[in-house]
Parts: C-alpha cells; structure tokens; sequence
C-alpha cells in the first residue's frame, strides 16, 4: 500500500525549485550568486547565518567621538583631587598643633571664625548673574542654621570627647585613617558642591575620633568646627571660585596645596615628603600619562554594535 502525503510532495517540489533558482548548497558551499545578500535577520536567504559580504567593513568606525585632551587642561582639573589631599592634610596638622599643645582652641576658634566670614563674603561675590541675589532673610536663615550646628556640637562635645574611651589609641589612628582614605576616595570631584554624603561623613566621623582624643571638651568642639569649615564649607566655595572665578581657580589650588605640605612639614616631615611626592603624582605625573596613552587608543564601531533607539518615546509615555 502506497501512501501519499501531500504536504511532503509540496515540500520537495520548493526545495528541489529553490536547488534551480540558487543553486545547491551543502554546509561546505558557497552562497549562491544569484541572489545579493542583506543585510536583514527577518527574511530567508540561501546564505549561512555567520556570513557577511566585502561591504560589511565599510561601516568601521574608529575612534568615534574621541577627546583630545590638553596636558594643561588636565592638571587644573587633577589639581581639584589635590587640594583635596592637602584639605585633609592641613586638617591632620591642626590636630597635631592642638594635640601637642601649641595652639589653643580659643585661638584656632578666631581664626575659624575669621575664615568663616571671609569665605562667606567671597561666596556672596561670587554668585553668577544666573544665581538670585541673596535676600537679608536668606543671610538670617544661614546664620540660624549656623548657630544650630555650632549648639548642638558645643552641647555634645562632652560626650563626644568620651565617646571612644574604651577604645585603643591605634585602633582609633586606623580607623580616622580609613576613614579619611574613605572621603577621597568618594568624594564628587565632578560635583563638589555640596560636597557627597558618603564623603562628609566619613570624614566627620574621622574628626570624630581624633577629636576625642584631644584633652578637653573645648578642643573637641574647636576640632568639629574646624572639620565642618574643611570639609562642608570649603568645597562649596571652592565650586563658586572654579565657575565664577576660572582664572584664580589654579591659583588657590597652588596656595592649598603649598599649605598642606608647609603645615605638615612642620610637625611631621616624613609626611611632608610623602604628600609632595602625591600630589606631584596626582597633579603633573597622572595628567601626562593620560595625554600620552592616548594616542594608543582604539576604540571600533561598526553593524555589530547594539541597535540604538534614537527615536523620542517620550510621547509614549504620557
């Protein structure tokens, strides 16, 4: 008995007309040179998956959108990164001067608050013309804002200063040094003002530690005001002075950076040395290597690169 199936015979007739039209083609074979090849996933062709014609290296891109960067340009953004090192370095030198006794906490308070106001009048200087003028009321609600941090700091600073009793002297050294290691390394170089949460309390926290380790309640409250001034205020005004005053910006990067390594050399040589020899890394070294590698760099675009959807679907989603 003889069966018949329809649907094969019909199979075998398309086949065997598709074997006329194209040729036949074995895993081994060559596509066919009737039909042109597409680039297209949606539509039959009698050619292996993996093949692409000679045009499909027409579309190589090399490079697209590269930056040149200029060894210059680049320092005075990297001098950002070391002022930063030098903030914490001038912070660690005032901590040594009070530790050792040779300034007082009624002195380093003056000084503060001097420094303090200077730095609040350059950054009332300094608004742009895009930035509303500041009102009296607004310089009120600043003032009360201060004089709640400074209160709660003064009423806290006993129990701070007790607060790491029970720990280890070295254990405490090590955990101020993580700490501060822990503000540059998650501080927003890009975005500076207001300086990042992670950065800020990290580096609270280091104040923290070494601050109660200082000999009264008054130090440690000196201490805290000091470390919000360096690490909360400054940055904002540092900010201010890059976008309204560009030309000074490098100036007063060159004079933080000259006080973290003179103030540091003061009480502690060795890390003098150690701070110049990092922000001459940071500062002139990493910049060069940069400009240098670049001229190394090869990046390829082409048809393999994912579909970008450049069409706006915002209207979509309303």
């Amino acid at each position: 008995m003889r069966l018949h199936f329809p649907e094969a015979s019909i199979a075998v007739r398309s086949a065997a007309k598709s074997n006329v039209l194209f040729g036949a083609m074995g895993p081994d074979d060559g596509p066919g040179t009737a039909v042109a090849w597409r680039k297209v996933l949606w539509e039959r062709q009698p050619y292996p998956d993996n093949y692409v014609d000679q045009r499909f290296l027409e579309e190589l891109r090399r490079n697209e959108g590269l930056r040149q960067y200029r060894y210059w340009a680049v320092v005075r953004e990297a001098g950002l990164v070391g002022q930063q090192l030098s903030c914490v370095a001038i912070f660690i030198t005032l901590w040594l001067y009070m530790e050792q006794g040779l300034l007082s906490p009624g002195t380093l308070l003056l000084i503060s608050l001097a420094s303090s106001l200077l730095g609040y009048g350059l950054y009332q200087a300094l608004a742009s013309q895009a930035e509303p003028v500041l009102q009296p009321r607004t310089c009120w609600a600043d003032l009360q804002s201060v004089t709640i941090f400074l209160s709660l700091i003064f009423g806290f600073s006993p129990v701070l200063k007790t607060l790491t009793e029970s720990v280890s002297t070295d254990t405490v050294y090590a955990m101020s040094a993580v700490m501060l290691l822990a503000h540059l390394v998650s501080f927003p170089y890009t975005h500076t003002s207001p300086p990042g949460s992670l950065s800020l309390n990290a580096a609270l926290f280091a104040s923290v530690c070494l601050a109660s380790r200082l000999p009264g309640a008054l130090h440690t409250f000196t201490m805290l005001s000091c470390a919000l001034m360096v690490f909360a205020l400054w940055p904002c005004l540092l900010r201010r002075v890059k976008n309204g005053a560009p030309h000074h910006f490098a100036a007063v990067c060159v004079g933080v950076c000259a006080a973290g390594v003179g103030g540091l050399a003061s009480r502690w040589p060795g890390g003098a040395i150690i701070l110049a020899l990092a922000l001459a890394t940071v500062i002139l070294l990493c910049p060069w290597l940069l400009v240098q590698l670049q001229r190394h760099k090869d990046n390829i675009h082409g048809p393999w690169d994912e579909a970008e959807i450049r069409e706006d679907l915002s209207r979509f989603l309303q």
